[in-house]
C-alpha cells in the first residue's frame, strides 16, 4: 500500500478556458479509505485518472510514498482501478476473469486459486465460478470487476471511479459493506469516487468533497455533518441539507430577519458577505416563541416531517419527529450550539472565513 502526496496539482484541459482542478496540497495516509464527493462535473474523477496515471496533470506532481510517479504509467504505479461500468471478458467464465490479472504477474497456481475463492466468496459468485461472464446480469459483471480490483494483494491502491452505478440499489448496500470489511481487513490504501453522499459516508473514513474543482473540505462523516467548512458542504450533506439564510453582523450577533442571534466572539470584517447554518434538525417549532414561518409544504418521510416554509421570503426547512404536533401557525427558534456562521461560503473559525 502507499501514501499518496499532490503537490501543488491543478488540471485544465486544452479545449477548455477554465482549469477542472484547481491548485491543491493534499496528503493521503497510507491504508486509509477515501472517498471523493460532489456533484457531476466538479473534477473528481479528473482527479481519480491523475492520480492511477490515466491522465497526465498540467501542472504540480503526484508520489507514492514520496516517490514521484507523476511520468509513470499505470502499470507502473501499480495500482487497481474499477470503473463505472463493468469492464469484463465475456468468453472467459467468472473465476477466470478473475484469475486473468494474477496470471498475467506470474503468480503460482495454487495461490491464484486460493484468491479467487476467497473473491468469489467475497461477492457471493461461488455458484456462478464456472459460468461464461456472457450469461451474467450487469449486476453481477460489475462484481466481477469489482473482484478483479480487489484479488491483487500487491498493489499500491485501489481506486473506484463510481462503480456501483449499474448495481441493484438493494445489492449496492450489501456491497459497500463487503468493501468495508475488505479494507478493514486487508488495509489497501482505497479511493473512491462518487456523487452519492450515502456511498461516500458509509464507506470511507475521510470524506474528500469537491465543488468547482476545488476541495472544500476533508472530514469524517460527522465533522462534515456538524462543522461544513463550506456552505456548498452543508447543503450537499443531510437530506435535506443545511440550511444557508443571509444575514448581517453586528458586532458579536448575527441578524436575520429582525432577529439577534448570539455568536461566540465579535466579528470584525465588514466587507464579507455573511450566512447563518443552520441543520434542519436544529430547528425547534412552537405556538409562540420565536420568528414566524409560513408553511409552504409538509413532506412526511416516515421517521419524520420535513416543514418547508419561508422567513422574511428566505426558504427554510425544519425536521419534527413523527407524532409530535405540528402548530398551526409555527414560529421557529435555532439551537445556537448548532449554528455555523460563514463568511464569503467559508465556516468563520476554519481559518478561511474569519
Amino acid at each position: 500500500m502507499a501514501s499518496i502526496q499532490l503537490q501543488s496539482l491543478a488540471h485544465r484541459y486544452p479545449s477548455a478556458p477554465d482549469y477542472a482542478l484547481n491548485s491543491m496540497q493534499q496528503n493521503w495516509s497510507d491504508g486509509g479509505a477515501y472517498a471523493l464527493l460532489g456533484p457531476s462535473g466538479c473534477g473528481k474523477t479528473t482527479l481519480l485518472n491523475i492520480i492511477s496515471g490515466l491522465l497526465r496533470p498540467s501542472e504540480g506532481r503526484v508520489l507514492f510514498d514520496d516517490i514521484d510517479v507523476t511520468d509513470l504509467t499505470t502499470e507502473q504505479r501499480n495500482i487497481a482501478q474499477v470503473f463505472q461500468f463493468p469492464v469484463v471478458y465475456d468468453t472467459m467464465t467468472v473465476a477466470d476473469n478473475l484469475a486473468f490479472p494474477l496470471r498475467n504477474r506470474g503468480i503460482a497456481k495454487n495461490e491464484i486459486e486460493k484468491r479467487v475463492a476467497d473473491v468469489l466468496q467475497m461477492l457471493d459468485l461461488q455458484d456462478r465460478a464456472s459460468d461464461r461472464a456472457r450469461s451474467l446480469t450487469a449486476d453481477d459483471k460489475q462484481k466481477i470487476s469489482l473482484g478483479r480490483g480487489l484479488v491483487r494483494t500487491d498493489v499500491q491502491a485501489i481506486l473506484f471511479d463510481e462503480p456501483l452505478t449499474v448495481i441493484d440499489p438493494h445489492l449496492k448496500w450489501q456491497l459497500r459493506t463487503e468493501l468495508k470489511k475488505i479494507h478493514q481487513r486487508f488495509q489497501h490504501t482505497m479511493i473512491y469516487v462518487t456523487h452519492d453522499q450515502t456511498e461516500a459516508l458509509t464507506f470511507a473514513d475521510q470524506v474528500i468533497v469537491m465543488y468547482e474543482g476545488a476541495v472544500v473540505q476533508i472530514g469524517t462523516p460527522q465533522q462534515l455533518f456538524e462543522t461544513p467548512e463550506h456552505t456548498f458542504v452543508g447543503k450537499f450533506i443531510g437530506s435535506p441539507g443545511m440550511n444557508v439564510l443571509s444575514c448581517e453582523v453586528d458586532g458579536s450577533e448575527a441578524v436575520f430577519a429582525g432577529k439577534r442571534i448570539p455568536l461566540d466572539k465579535a466579528i470584525d470584517n465588514p466587507n464579507a458577505r455573511f450566512e447563518l447554518g443552520i441543520r434542519p434538525e436544529h430547528i425547534r417549532l412552537s405556538a409562540s416563541e420565536g420568528m414566524p414561518l409560513t408553511v409552504t409544504a409538509l413532506e412526511d418521510v416516515g421517521r419524520h416531517v420535513i416543514v418547508r416554509g419561508e422567513i422574511a421570503g428566505t426558504q427554510l426547512s425544519a425536521l419534527v419527529k413523527d407524532g409530535v404536533a405540528i402548530p398551526e401557525n409555527p414560529c421557529v427558534s435555532f439551537d445556537s450550539a448548532h449554528i455555523n456562521l460563514y463568511a464569503d461560503d467559508y465556516r468563520v473559525g476554519s481559518g478561511r472565513g474569519d
